[in-house]
């Protein structure tokens, strides 16, 4: 791994797994985040955040621009293969929103007893504070053909360029009402380009790759 790509704990889950970070310094003041791993039903996002994290080790000033890249925002959802984390919340039901609601801890959207009641959540807006990032992507996956570059806030043209490269549509909105969602806490309500990248989950982890490895490059570029 390039000495200039550093590994650093920037949080803890709901049953104490570390939450890494990869920071990748670039020579422009402009920053990059990359989140894979909200849902950890969907683990072709953190695979392909992965394999973004290999890249740069081995070109890691791509674009000039800072990467951080966290590839498992919820391990413990991750590591049952489940969607929310060990407390039942949709992580990204979680942040706090004007829209936020709590929903039903019963169903799979559950946005938690309050707004960033998680550490996962509050690990995330801590990096968000922290770095101010210039533009962030969070990567996950989704059915029935509705994958696309989703963007939140002043991010339109940022979509349409990854869409030159990834064929996905551009689409303002994901078909269903998101409270809560990161999108709208980063994107609509603080106004920092953020794109939702949908992989199409029938796809392979390494087609997904493919398709979108230089969608995510041109993101510093």
């Amino acid at each position: 791994m390039s000495h200039r790509l550093r590994k650093r704990v920037v949080g803890r889950s709901c049953q104490g797994r570390s939450i890494p970070a990869f920071i990748c310094k670039g020579s422009s003041r402009r920053t990059v985040m990359v989140f894979g791993g909200f849902h950890g039903d969907e683990p072709k996002s953190a695979f392909v955040a992965t394999r973004l994290i290999e890249l740069l080790s081995k070109s890691p000033a791509a674009g000039g621009d800072s990467w951080i890249i966290v590839p498992i925002v919820n391990p413990d959802g991750y590591e049952r293969r489940k969607r929310r984390n060990a407390r039942g919340v949709d992580i990204n039901r979680n942040f706090p929103t004007h829209n936020w609601a709590p929903g039903s801890p019963r169903r799979r959207m559950y946005g938690g007893p309050w707004p960033a009641s998680e550490p996962e959540t509050r690990t995330v807006i801590r990096l968000i504070e922290r770095w101010r990032p210039d533009r962030i992507v969070t990567v996950h996956s989704i059915g029935r053909d509705r994958f696309c570059n989703n963007y939140d806030g002043p991010a339109r043209a940022l979509a349409a360029k990854m869409s030159r490269h990834n064929g996905y549509p551009v689409t303002a909105t994901i078909g269903y009402p998101t409270p809560g969602s990161f999108g709208t806490w980063a994107g609509a309500e603080r106004r920092i380009p953020v794109i939702t990248l949908e992989l199409r989950s029938t796809d392979s982890p390494k087609r997904c790759w493919a398709d979108n490895r230089e969608a995510l490059l041109c993101l510093a570029k």
